[in-house]
């Protein structure tokens, strides 16, 4: 929803909570909208959700227990204000930590194409988040679709309820959109958003696996296949996935640096910035430029972006593997 539909005044009059003036809007969704805040006491800047009160299905109130249940936890952002806005009250408020860009945002930064050594480092991750989770929900039928369509596993979208093998499927689509750049059931048109969730259940269930993997290594095959196999409760073997990935990972001689894509294109663009402009240039979104945001020519991020993006995404908790090759320490 655009900024004007939401009627949030520009400039520093609109103060949530007497706390947080709204700077720009960066983002939305069918909820409502997201901005660049920032706190008037401590200049900290913060992401602001808003929506309506009265919005059909609103969806920060349970979002922010989500958020204040997980607090604490390595990766999750810290969960400053829930409430109405106290301007105005016509909206729910949650403010958090404003982190830095997406994946998807850095997809598009690195021309819709990662590596596969930043593909591994991202599922090694991603990997040991999941094996962290430990309570789960009944097993219950007729489910309404939860989730992001394209990265639905074949259960989700048969209105199965969703458990661990649901979330590790997932994250397979997700590996092979990054290094394919697309999935075959994207782009299928429909009438209705329910026509289209079938259409893309079909091309789903008719394209194999060793179909959406080909040309790439038998892991990411033998990694869906195990999904796959798992019934509802049963406890995938993380040990045995992330093993699949290190594995080749170690094969194909790749260094665990945490130097992922993006990393390297911020420290290109900071070489040529500093010898066209110097090493202080401090600049935002130049006239002719290509929109990126430079900062102390020293890092380089998509347009947009809420936040600088660390040079790598690894949690403060998660260590490098020692079965793979580190960087030389010399």
């Amino acid at each position: 929803a655009p900024m004007e539909d939401l009627q949030i005044p520009r400039g520093s009059e609109f103060i949530v909570a007497g706390k947080w003036r709204l700077v720009r809007q960066i983002g939305h969704g069918s909820f409502g909208a997201i901005f660049l805040g920032i706190n008037i006491n401590t200049s900290e800047e913060v992401a602001v959700k808003l929506e309506r009160i009265h919005a059909r299905h609103p969806q920060l109130y349970f979002e922010s227990r989500v958020y204040k249940y997980l607090q604490g936890t390595s990766g999750i952002p810290r969960i400053q204000y829930y409430g109405t806005d106290g301007y105005r009250n016509m909206y729910n408020v949650l403010i958090m930590d404003l982190l830095g860009p997406s994946l998807e945002d850095l997809f598009t930064f690195c021309g819709r194409r990662f590596t596969m050594k930043t593909v591994l480092m991202l599922a090694d991750q991603m990997l040991w988040r999941d094996s962290r989770t430990h309570r789960h929900i009944a097993y219950r039928e007729d489910r309404a679709l939860i989730g992001t369509a394209r990265y639905a596993s074949l259960n989700s979208h048969a209105g199965i309820e969703q458990s661990r093998r649901d979330d590790l499927e997932s994250l397979g689509y997700v590996c092979m959109y990054f290094l394919r750049g697309s999935l075959p059931w994207q782009g299928l048109k429909a009438v209705t958003k329910t026509q289209k969730y079938e259409r893309i259940y079909e091309k789903k269930v008719s394209t194999a696996i060793d179909v959406l993997c080909r040309g790439y290594p038998a892991e990411f095959s033998i990694y869906l296949n195990h999904c796959r196999s798992l019934r509802f409760d049963e406890t995938p073997n993380y040990g045995f996935l992330r093993s699949n990935f290190r594995n080749l990972f170690r094969t194909l001689s790749f260094v665990w640096d945490y130097v992922f894509d993006w990393t390297l294109l911020r420290q290109k663009a900071s070489v040529m910035q500093q010898q066209c402009h110097g090493p202080n240039m401090i600049t935002r979104d130049q006239p002719g430029g290509s929109g990126a945001v430079i900062s102390s020519g020293t890092a380089v991020i998509p347009a947009g972006a809420t936040a600088a993006v660390g040079d790598n995404l690894k949690d403060s908790t998660h260590r490098l593997p020692t079965d793979i090759a580190q960087p030389s320490s010399k």
